[in-house]
């Protein structure tokens, strides 16, 4: 799995405290192997999210993404629960 990461990706990991950064850099290697490994809880979202995945990190925080193509994943976004239900408004 090729791993491609949008700007507000970005921003929002560079936010993360520290303990969440590590966990993501763990979760990511397993994601590359298995996006759908169950340590993960991949799933498909619904709403107006329902071209996007997530997948989970520590403290209830989610990584969302979406499949490119059968073998490229990009990384739209990050945060807590709250932010999460956010983005599906927008």
């Amino acid at each position: 799995m090729q791993i491609s990461s949008s700007s507000r990706f970005k921003r929002s990991f560079k936010k993360l405290p520290r303990h969440l950064q590590d966990d993501f850099e763990s979760k990511i290697k397993i994601f590359i192997q298995d996006p759908f490994n169950p340590l993960l809880r991949t799933h498909k979202l619904s709403g107006n999210l329902d071209e996007h995945y997530s997948f989970y990190l520590r403290d209830g925080f989610r990584v969302l993404f979406i499949f490119e193509s059968k073998d490229v994943a990009i990384l739209v976004n990050l945060g807590s629960h709250d932010d999460y239900k956010k983005w599906g408004r927008g």
